[in-house]
């Protein structure tokens, strides 16, 4: 049997959405789903009267009956799917993001509304994305339009072997067109200081080089990618723009966006970029792990 697709859910409406993104997913892929759930104490309920079994207990329900449910919104989306359930123990977060060890990817609903999205995206499924062995995609309540296209935001395009090929795979499932775009500072860095009027001309001509140094490198990067998928149609762009600007309001337009994580398993590298488009986001997004060295 394939590996599976994962997904978590605490019966909350947004991680029934993520189920529902799964199942479809776990379809594409002809591989089967395993929907976990991981009973939690919230702290408001430490300082309620009762046995620490009793509580235990009632949280036990409250999981199982969200896997219940799950199944149940499972069942209406992909009625042929192959579906377990498991209850976690431990933390939850840790235990989520644990439970795609050997999954094709992990998927995590995002609470959030409006504006403050970045506040309260939910602190398991920020844990999972940054810390999860496989890929991981937080699904957004602004996901329901198909577009046809893939968006994946390449940093480094010498280090984007990962993102790449999750990005390339999953437009050659969904028969989509993918976009690679690659954003760069407005100036170059380290120009010299100059009169005003030569200043701009060399800082003009230096960005210049820049960019297309950068557009340059993205096209042979992807030249290889284009060979190994030559049914997927490709676009590359090369963009001043801050990059968590450029890759969450490009979300809001793709189908999935797909952005790249930098270090091993639990140890993140931190990029504030990262946690911008995760908090800002429009859609579906994919964090992918960077390949072992």
């Amino acid at each position: 049997m394939s590996r599976p697709v994962v997904v978590a859910v605490d019966g909350s409406e947004a991680s029934m959405r993520a189920a529902e993104w799964a199942a479809r997913e776990a379809a594409r892929r002809s591989a089967p789903l395993r929907i976990v759930s991981a009973p939690g104490m919230p702290p408001r309920m430490r300082a309620h009267q009762g046995s620490a079994t009793t509580v235990a207990n009632a949280l036990r329900g409250i999981a199982a009956r969200a896997l219940g449910d799950a199944v149940d919104r499972v069942g209406e989306v992909a009625s042929a799917l192959c579906v377990n359930t498991d209850l976690l123990a431990g933390t939850p977060a840790v235990a989520v993001a644990e439970s795609g060890a050997g999954a094709q990817l992990l998927v995590v609903g995002a609470r959030g509304a409006g504006g403050f999205a970045a506040l309260v995206l939910g602190s398991v499924s920020r844990f999972a994305a940054t810390h999860a062995p496989c890929p991981v995609v937080v699904v957004y309540e602004e996901t329901g339009a198909v577009h046809r296209e893939i968006v994946v935001g390449v940093r480094d395009p010498a280090a984007a072997d990962a993102a790449l090929g999750f990005a390339f795979e999953e437009a050659a499932l969904r028969g989509a067109n993918l976009t690679a775009v690659h954003a760069i500072p407005w100036f170059a860095p380290g120009a010299p200081a100059v009169s005003p009027i030569a200043g701009s001309l060399a800082l003009s001509a230096a960005a210049a080089a820049t960019e297309a140094d950068a557009r340059e490198h993205l096209a042979e990067v992807m030249s290889a990618w284009r060979q190994k998928y030559p049914r997927v149609p490709v676009a590359e762009d090369v963009v001043r723009c801050h990059p968590a600007h450029l890759l969450a309001s490009l979300s809001g337009r793709a189908d999935l966006l797909v952005i790249g994580r930098h270090g091993t398993a639990g140890a993140p590298d931190g990029s504030s970029i990262q946690h911008a488009v995760l908090g800002h986001a429009h859609g579906p997004v994919a964090v992918v792990p960077a390949l072992p060295a």
